[in-house]
Order: structure tokens, then sequence, then C-alpha cells
């Protein structure tokens, strides 16, 4: 938890050494920036949001869904709905332009400062396992390119592949913000031409024939929530890439450009997953889609998912150190990244000698829709009510400030993501963990619809409480 001491020794000290520049550490953490350092503009959100999001992920989520049970066409309309979602992804920055700070420092106006803290931690936890997912599908891409070259396939081999997506990975977050950006753009080129080769070879193949038998409640339920999971896991990040731009920056510019970019990379890797799932088993995703192209281009296609993985990783590695800082890690953003490498690191390591992940990655997704999903319903609700107009110095003043409520905690807040929680659980359906209500549901998986249950029940609860921050009216211009 942040003390107001604290917040404004780390002001100070990114006041010092506060810049945002391409390959040089960045000083500033969850303090505040500075008016006189913001820069940029909406158009940078789609090169960040469009190159994050060419990961090779959303090629296995289509797939799932075919695995599901869903016809080529029902499959697309589930990738193209999820890649809708990035509207609300990218609208929730507004709060970053607005404060100048981090999503899980806005967070605390809607939870309370201490009751900020559970979902915190349970937020770095999915955000560290996004990044191990990735880490593991671009370790395994670069396996395989190894393999091509003539390499001996090993755990050696293995090990080396595992280090060498770490080091890509943390090397870009470390440097910080501007870096970020800056590597994500001109990934993003490459990518871009490789991934519409991609589709180009997977989509005319596809088999667009409809089943007899149709997928049911479960098979679309379950298709919904591994498609909604990727864009839902992204909710306490939009305003750690916004809290840089100016503050002039206007919510439809800023609004698109980011929704643009996550929509068409989501949805095109997604189609492709859905394409290559109509043709070959993609149990093993990689080597499916690989067996689906030509010779000359199969390394290049390892070598798209390794990029594809990278590019992802760096934006959660990034924002997890963030929330280090908002959980009370006393060190500057870029020592706090340290601990998000090792446990990445750690992880990594688990999921490449110790499980199966096809299997993991399908409980993983199904699981984590439990904890974002009322918590996003409950963050998206509070910026409504507050027109994205907060106290900015009471987000950092701990006891202090506005948001301390009722000793730390927000009644109103923690009720509804309790209760989106509960309801989420009940209707889950996943591999680690069946929901009592699953079964006479039909055997559908209702954990979405947590986030409108959390969202109704604090609309009916703040909505006489929580109002906007009145914006500051300036003093009139002396006259002589």
């Amino acid at each position: 938890m942040d003390t107001a001491r604290q917040a404004q020794a780390r002001q100070g000290r990114a006041a010092v050494d506060g810049r945002d520049e391409v390959f040089q550490v960045e000083g500033h953490g969850i303090d505040p920036i500075p008016d006189a350092e913001r820069h940029g503009g909406a158009k940078d959100l789609f090169w960040l949001w469009f190159g994050s999001n060419l990961t090779f992920t959303y090629v296995i989520n289509g797939a799932l869904a075919v695995a599901f049970g869903l016809s080529f066409w029902q499959a697309t309309a589930v990738v193209v709905i999820g890649g809708l979602s990035f509207f609300a992804i990218s609208a929730a920055g507004l709060s970053g332009v607005r404060t100048g700070t981090a999503t899980l420092v806005i967070s605390r106006a809607a939870f309370g400062v201490r009751g900020n803290w559970p979902a915190g931690l349970l937020n770095w936890i999915v955000s560290i396992g996004y990044t191990i997912v990735n880490t593991v599908v671009g370790t395994l891409a670069l396996e395989a390119l190894f393999a091509h070259l003539g390499w001996a396939a090993g755990g050696t081999t293995r090990a080396l592949a595992l280090a060498l997506t770490l080091t890509m990975t943390f090397a870009v977050a470390l440097w910080g913000h501007a870096t970020v950006q800056f590597a994500e753009r001109w990934m993003a080129y490459a990518l871009a031409v490789g991934f519409a080769a991609l589709l180009v070879f997977v989509l005319p193949g596809a088999d667009t024939a409809v089943p007899a038998t149709g997928p049911g409640a479960a098979g679309w339920s379950l298709a919904f929530v591994v498609m909604l999971a990727g864009p839902f896991s992204y909710l306490p990040m939009p305003a750690d890439y916004t809290r840089y731009l100016p503050h002039t920056t206007s919510l439809k510019a800023l609004t698109w450009s980011g929704a643009l970019g996550g929509f068409l990379s989501s949805v095109a890797l997604g189609v492709a997953g859905v394409a290559a799932a109509t043709q070959t088993d993609m149990t093993d995703a990689v080597a499916g889609a690989e067996g689906l192209l030509p010779g000359w281009f199969r390394p290049l296609f390892l070598a798209l998912v390794l990029g594809g993985s990278v590019t992802n990783s760096i934006i959660t590695l990034y924002s997890s150190s963030l929330n280090l800082q908002v959980l009370g890690i006393p060190w500057s953003r870029a020592r706090a990244i340290v601990i998000s490498a090792a446990v990445t690191a750690l992880g990594s390591l688990g999921a490449l000698f110790l499980t199966d992940f096809t299997t993991s990655l399908l409980a993983f997704l199904s699981l984590l829709i439990i904890v974002f999903a009322p918590w996003g319903g409950v963050f998206l609700a509070d910026m409504v009510l507050r027109r994205c107009r907060y106290d900015s110095a009471s987000l950092h003043a701990g006891e202090h400030g506005a948001y301390w409520y009722r000793a730390g905690w927000h009644p109103a807040g923690m009720t509804a993501l309790l209760t989106g929680m509960v309801f989420a659980a009940l209707t889950c359906d996943s591999e680690l963990w069946t929901g009592p209500l699953v079964a006479p549901l039909g055997g559908a998986d209702l954990t979405l619809l947590g986030a409108a249950v959390s969202a109704l029940v604090y609309l009916l609860l703040a909505r006489r409480t929580v109002t906007p921050t009145p914006v500051p009216v300036p003093a009139p211009a002396a006259h002589p």
C-alpha cells in the first residue's frame, strides 16, 4: 500500500531522473506524469495494441473454438465479437490521460486503497500467467526453428530457447515506456506482413461446411470465454500506456486508435486459427499450423510465432512492474520488474518441463475470467460514474485521501466485486473447476456475465455517492 510519503518520495526521484526516451531506462513508475513530460498522440495506441496482439495465442484460441464444436462461420463470429471488446479496453485508457498514472492506481477509486490490494495481487498473478503462456509459445517456436537449422532436440536446446526468449522480452520491458512503444511499432511492421502471408496460406483450404450437429450451449459459452479472456486480461493495463499522452487527447481518437489496432490483429489471427482447425489437428497448434504451410515458409512462420509471443509478453511484463509498485514494493519500476521476470522464468520452466502445455493453457484461460470479468465490471462502472474525472492527488495519498473510505475499503466496490466473482464461480466450466449451476444450465458457461453482475451491483450501490471530481476553474488573469 502506498503512503503519501512514499508516493511523494517516488515522485521527487522521478522529477530528477524522469525521462521517457528510447533505449534509456524510464525514470517514472506509478507517480503522476507531469504535464511538461506528456507527449505522443492517440495514433501511438494503434501500433501498441496492434503489435502486442499479433500473437499466436489468438490462433490457438480460434482453433479451440472449432474444438468446442463450432463451424467455421460460427467460430469466426465469436472471434469478431471478441475483437470488438477492444473498444472498451481502449476507452478505459482515458483514465490514464486524465490522471497520468497506472490503471491499478486508478482502481483505488473503485475499491479503496486497501480494497484495491487483493484485486491488484490477483491481477499481477494473471498478468504473469499470460506472460508465461506467451513465453512458452515463443520458446517452443524457437526450439522448432533450431531443429530446422539442424540443432539436436533436447533439454539443453529448449533451455537455450527459453533463455533467449526471456532476454528479448526483459530487455525491452526494462527500458520502459518509450522503448516499449518503439519496439511494438517496428516489430508490428514485420509481423503484420508475415501473419498476412499465413492467412493467405491457410484461409483458402478452410472447411466452411456446417456440421450436422451444433455445438450446444456448452460449446458456444466456452468459445466466448476463451475468446474474450485475452482482451479482458488487458483491463488492468490501458492507462499504463496512455499516462504519457497530453491532457488534450480526445476520448474518440484514443478509443478508435487503440480499438482498431487490437481488433485487426486479434481477429486476423483468430480467423487463421479457425481456418487451420477445420483442416488439421491443432492439439499442438504450432506443429498443426506449420503442417499447412509450404516448406520454404515454415522457418519464417516459427520466427513469426516467436516475435508475436515477445511483443505480447513485453507489455504484460512492463505492466506487472507497475503493478508491484501499486502493491507496495518500495523499489523503482526498473528494479521491480526483476521480480516479475524471475517468476516468469520459473513458471515457464515448469510449463515446459513439468506439465502438458495445452491442458494448462485451457485451464488457465477458463479460470482467469472469474477474476477479470467482475473486476472489469466494477472498474468500468466506476469510470463511467466518475466520467474519468478523479482526484489525482488522493489516488496517491493513502489514508489522507478521498479514496480511503472505511479503513481503506470501499464497501460498494468490494460488495460488487465479490458478488460478481461468486456468480462467475457458480457458472464456470473449466478443467479445474465446474460450478454447481453449469449442469442445470445445460452445460453453459456464463462466467462472462460476472462483469455485468458486478457492474450492476456497483451502479445500484454507488450511484448516489460516486461522482466526478470537479474540474478546477482557472483563476482569472489579474488586470494591471
